[in-house]
């Protein structure tokens, strides 16, 4: 083992004071030192942090951007989401290869460049699109990747490859990122103008009890999905019995179609750090987490910046705002890779330093969360429309929207139309009329709410956007007559199963069989009792998985079975005795090529 590695191994475990539920902070910075965590590396930092070496590989062979093997000085990661896939990744992977040398989760001989796939980096509003080590490509086309892959070779820096910047903050010195917010529509809620402080000011001028009631009055439910009310999960936390209590913001947008949040971070960081700070006050917590996707990593530098104007203006710190005894200030998680994290107990684990494995429930966050102890997570836009309903009020709030869901909701609209991108809208607003918004007329089918949500076609257009009626974490993809919806379903399925943490037997073995019936149905190979079959496995995985990953992966094929059933149906044929459903000179296709001649004992 070098010196050199041993010196700087310990001096990042010491610089988060050896402290073992930083598990992520650590291993993160030995990959990004050294481009990954070698076996020397892990056995250093079980010593360090003293827990078990078997506790620190859980962890690096869990997360996508952690890895045991050398990876190049460079990582270009391709975005292979469907909308991506849609508008031209094949292409991109395909003169990537060609111009390095090598294929996916390869590296190159001289150890420079690492090729590899990632499936969504939130940016579905702009794709086909890249990641080069932090440094995001958007509108990527041959000829960019053919400019990037010779100046790499040229030994220019990827954050020097830069031709343009972004609109808005996108342009700051500590983002500089070539991203376009494609904001398309404001509101009152999310993009009106921000006063800082105001919202934080009025809510210390009142009890945590007040507080958590006007939240409730608003009947603000959490963005997220779920739509839990946001003021009942506080009262819970409040009530809950322990030493310490947390607030954790969900920034972890891995859902592939979905990048609102993207646009909070870069335009109102400010709005989600005010309602962090009410929230801490409302349940009694001197400490918040910003749990940050691996792929916002260009987003860091500024994020951390705001926090420290937070704290240089007592929105955050000790007595803030000049409020004895309240104290709260927060820190940023970076993630590394894991759509499961968006799940509140499996994003919990990993800013615990563990793997991003679900927990069972009961007991619930707000009994016992992070480090064991109340805690209380939402989503970014949650956080947000908590410091407006304190700034505005809230019977100004709950006049917005719909009866059962009030105020306005962020939707991340990509696809195929005209105007993807952000667009702030009331609830209650129908779906064709954010279709039109949108240019997304002629449309065959949407998925709303990412893969996890449902698909709908034309005839269920007329239906609103609310949580009693179309509910959505904010993703809306958008689906011409020309596209194989069966293949947009395959890809969804592939992409539970690759995110499946793989604890339960339902999600981890019932998605491949899912996915595996699916082919044989597209392969023509079907009979229309696949279909019950998809049917009656989708329902038992649905009702048996542990989490919500698993609770929702058979949705792509089961609302799709309900509402494109002829799409299914053109490609079954009725049972036939000894129909083939395995083909045998495929299966003899590797080994007829190893010996350059047929099967003598299978012949076509």
């Amino acid at each position: 083992m070098s010196e050199n590695i041993e010196t700087a191994v310990r001096n990042i475990c010491e610089s988060v004071g050896n402290d073992r539920a930083r598990m992520m902070d650590i291993v993160r910075e030995v990959q990004e030192t050294f481009g990954c965590v070698s076996d020397d590396a892990m056995d250093l930092i079980a010593s360090q942090v003293r827990t078990p070496r078997v506790e620190v590989e859980s962890v690096v062979t869990f997360y996508a951007f952690l890895s045991k093997k050398q990876n190049g000085n460079v990582v270009i990661r391709l975005c292979d989401d469907i909308i991506d896939r849609m508008f031209g990744f094949e292409r991109i992977r395909q003169t990537f290869s060609e111009a390095l040398g090598i294929g996916i989760g390869e590296t190159t001989e001289d150890g420079r460049f690492t090729l590899e796939t990632t499936p969504c980096i939130g940016m579905c509003d702009q794709a086909p699109a890249v990641m080069v080590n932090d440094e995001i490509f958007t509108d990527v086309s041959r000829d960019t990747v053919v400019d990037i892959v010779e100046q790499l070779k040229a030994g220019v820096a990827p954050e020097r490859l830069r031709r343009r910047l972004g609109d808005g903050c996108n342009s700051n010195p500590l983002v500089s990122a070539a991203v376009s917010n494609n904001l398309r529509r404001k509101d009152a809620v999310i993009f009106a103008p921000l006063e800082c402080g105001n919202a934080l000011n009025k809510a210390l001028s009142m009890s945590p009890n007040e507080v958590i009631r006007d939240i409730k009055t608003a009947r603000l439910r959490g963005r997220g999905g779920a739509g839990f009310p946001t003021g009942m999960k506080w009262d819970f936390t409040r009530a809950a019995k322990g030493e310490k209590k947390y607030v954790i913001c969900n920034a972890d947008e891995g859902e592939p179609g979905t990048f609102k949040d993207r646009v909070i971070l870069t335009e109102r960081p400010e709005l989600l750090i005010e309602g962090m700070a009410i929230a801490g006050y409302a349940i009694g917590a001197k400490e918040g987490i910003i749990y940050l996707r691996g792929e916002y990593a260009y987003l860091r530098p500024y994020l951390e910046d705001v926090l420290q104007k937070a704290r240089n203006m007592n929105l955050l710190g000790t007595n803030v705002l000049g409020h004895e005894g309240f104290d709260f200030d927060i820190r940023i998680q970076m993630g590394a890779g894991a759509y499961v994290c968006g799940e509140e107990t499996a994003l919990i684990s990993s800013c615990e330093g563990l793997r991003g494995d679900p927990k069972n429930r009961p007991p619930f966050p707000a009994q016992k969360g992070y480090q064991g102890y109340p805690t209380t997570v939402n989503n970014v836009e949650t956080f947000c429309c908590v410091a407006r309903i304190l700034d505005q009020g809230a019977g100004w709030f709950s006049q917005i929207g719909s009866k059962g869901s009030t105020g306005t909701k962020l939707l991340s609209i990509a696809g195929d139309c005209r105007r993807p991108g952000v667009y702030e809208v009331p609830f209650g607003i129908k779906l064709s009329e954010v279709l039109e918004l949108a240019g997304g007329d002629g449309a065959a089918a949407v998925q709303m709410g990412g893969p996890s949500g449902q698909m709908v076609g034309p005839e269920e257009y007329d239906r609103t956007i609310c949580y009693d009626d179309l509910a959505t974490g904010g993703a809306m993809m958008v689906f011409g007559p020309n596209r194989d919806l069966l293949e947009v379903v395959h890809y969804f399925m592939e992409f539970f199963v690759e995110e499946s943490c793989g604890y339960c037997t339902p999600c981890r073995v019932g998605n491949v069989l899912l996915k595996e019936r699916l082919e044989k149905i597209m392969q023509g190979k079907g009979e229309p009792a696949d279909l019950q079959y998809l049917e009656e496995l989708g329902t038992s995985v649905k009702s048996t998985s542990r989490c919500g990953l698993g609770q929702t992966s058979p949705n792509p094929i089961l609302t799709t079975l309900k509402n494109f059933r002829p799409v299914y149906e053109k490609l079954v044929t009725e049972d036939q005795e000894f129909r083939p459903t395995f083909d045998i000179q495929q299966a003899l296709g590797e080994a007829k090529a190893i010996a350059g001649r047929p099967s003598m004992h299978f012949t076509d």
